[in-house]
């Protein structure tokens, strides 16, 4: 019996449901709804669902005001978009971007939900940064529709989203979402299931490392921060990017890849921990490293 993604070449993917309306998965509907695709929004938090939509709004107006929209373009973008608190809502969709919060359990119930609700030819991907997605696709039905697609926050300006296949993923699939990621202006790069993957698989243990190095009081944060951007030509120095990522989201990325890599470059600096519980996660809190 063949398998649902083998008999025919993919429908485009023209209706697109996220499931998690939290601010990357705001900022992949904006995304979206911007490159003339259909949108359903699904968050179990009617104010989270609410809230997506106001962030959409306002955001959609700076465009405006910048000269990248125009009045009619933004109406436009607005009405492509609709909101659910009801996972059912992405029965029509060709393809579904989840980005709940990184658990396993979390991420397996949807999978599994959806599972009974999407068409056959629908592709599910997980936007999960550090968990892995041939572990997620082997508890889905359809294993060969699961795929990662990573997008990088803010979404509306980072270019970079990662494709990431697996031993069960697919071909045509991965064909589909690259083929989509152009469309919508981005730049995706092919890359295999591996904790962090690229871009956090490096990234995250330089951050990691330079945590360690303020707590052991190696060198001021400014210090640390300045030696990066002066000495390497980074925009930004790596404690002022934790604030900017938030430290309890960092400390959480950290903490699955260390749980699949056992590599100790990913076990989390205890201050990572202690700013965490302390609630001083960076900028969305007023207070972290700075």
């Amino acid at each position: 019996m063949a398998t649902p993604l083998s008999d025919t070449s993919l429908s485009p993917l023209k209706t697109i449901a996220v499931v998690g309306l939290g601010t990357m998965g705001t900022g992949i509907t904006e995304v979206l709804a911007r490159g003339g695709r259909e949108v359903v929004g699904i968050d179990i938090s009617e104010a989270a669902a609410a809230k997506s939509v106001a962030t959409l709004e306002i955001s959609t107006a700076r465009a405006v005001e910048r000269g990248r929209l125009t009045e009619q373009e933004r109406a436009d973008v607005l009405a492509r978009v609709r909101t659910s608190t009801d996972l059912a809502a992405a029965a029509g969709a060709d393809l579904v971007i989840e980005v709940a919060p990184e658990s396993y359990e979390i991420k397996q119930q949807i999978l599994r939900e959806l599972d009974g609700i999407v068409r056959p030819g629908a592709i599910l991907a997980t936007g999960t940064n550090a968990l892995s997605v041939t572990r997620l696709a082997a508890d889905s039905a359809h294993p060969e529709r699961v795929l990662g697609l990573h997008f990088f926050n803010p979404a509306p300006a980072m270019k970079l989203v990662e494709v990431v296949s697996c031993v069960l993923t697919a071909p045509q699939a991965v064909a589909a979402v690259t083929d989509l990621a152009l469309e919508l202006g981005k730049e995706p790069v092919a890359v295999g299931d591996r904790p962090g993957f690229v871009a956090d698989g490096l990234l995250f243990g330089y951050l990691n490392q330079a945590a360690a190095m303020y707590e052991a009081k190696y060198a001021s944060r400014e210090d640390i921060d300045a030696a990066m951007r002066l000495g390497c030509g980074l925009p930004m120095g790596p404690l002022a990017l934790l604030d900017l990522i938030g430290v309890d989201t960092a400390r959480t990325v950290l903490e699955a890849m260390y749980a699949e890599s056992r590599d100790r470059l990913h076990a989390p600096a205890p201050i990572l921990k202690q700013l965490s519980e302390a609630g001083l996660t960076g900028r969305k809190a007023g207070r972290g490293f700075y």
